[in-house]
């Protein structure tokens, strides 16, 4: 049985990468939209480059984040605390 404490921090953990994952997924919003709005002028491939780095960041993190996949191993640590064996 987990402890309240343990069950605390595995939801802390939680937030923190849900947080990290919509931050990343208003950047992601951003480079869809210029793609959108792009005009005949303006070098698409460019800014599809620009979707797909923005993407990759939402889903595996950057630097120092962990995106997604963090997101969805603390959610696995947090109900495998939570929910009943």
């Amino acid at each position: 049985m987990a402890t309240e404490q343990e069950v605390n921090n595995a939801r802390e953990k939680l937030e923190k990468e849900y947080k990290d994952v919509m931050e990343s997924l208003g950047d992601l919003y951003v480079a869809v939209e210029a793609v959108r709005s792009a005009g005949i002028g303006d070098d698409i491939a460019e800014l599809l480059d620009n979707v797909a780095d923005k993407a990759k960041k939402a889903r595996s993190g950057g630097v120092i984040g962990s995106g997604a996949k963090g997101h969805a191993r603390a959610l696995k640590a947090y109900r495998e605390l939570t929910e009943a064996p």
